[in-house]
């Protein structure tokens, strides 16, 4: 009975957390063309070729630990860009909501709205919100599906990718736990190696 009752356990944590796996060091990054919240056109093939790129995936401007990941970047961007590297932040909110958060964290880097989560896909770092968990937050004044324009209640692992000028992943974080990030510090030491 007992043995019954953790498989059980097992497989319902399973269906419920839904994430892929992370994309590993050493990966090819995936290719993207899209348009950034200020209207430039980003296409990682061509950026790679001139730039490192610290990309990462964040959940919404409702996330307080969203919020203080883009603030704690901002803050330390010079470090980052005088490592010769772009910061560029995916998210699966629409333009309005992305306005919410740059007011929250004064984030000036890049910001792709990635609609229907194309690039969230292509990275490996979509969930789906179990629909009780979408009720909970739901009833704190959340909607998933009206932030991001979606029916499906998607939302990425808040990821990090550090990319290399050849295109390939050279740092990654990635943890199903949305508490955990990335440190600016450990972007930087990647950067500089």
């Amino acid at each position: 009975m007992k043995n019954t009752l953790m498989i059980a356990l097992l497989f319902v944590s399973l269906i419920l957390t839904n994430a892929q796996e992370a994309l590993t060091l050493e990966d090819k990054a995936p290719n993207f063309r899209a348009v950034t919240t200020k209207g430039d056109v980003i296409d990682l093939s061509e950026i790679t070729r001139q730039q490192q790129i610290v990309l990462f995936f964040y959940r919404g401007q409702w996330c307080p630990y969203c919020n203080k990941q883009m603030s704690e970047l901002q803050d330390s961007l010079d470090f980052i860009t005088n490592l010769g590297a772009r910061v560029i932040a995916i998210t699966p909110e629409k333009p309005e909501e992305v306005e919410k958060t740059i007011e929250k964290t004064g984030a000036s880097f890049d910001i792709i709205y990635d609609e229907n989560h194309k690039i969230m896909d292509k990275y490996k770092v979509t969930f789906k919100l179990p629909k009780t968990k979408h009720a909970k937050y739901k009833a704190w004044g959340i909607d998933i599906n009206k932030a991001s324009g979606n029916s499906d209640y998607a939302l990425p692992v808040p990821a990090t990718y550090i990319i290399d000028k050849n295109g390939i992943i050279k740092g990654s974080f990635f943890d199903e736990d949305y508490k955990k990030r990335m440190s600016v510090k450990e972007v930087v030491e990647i950067l500089k190696r």
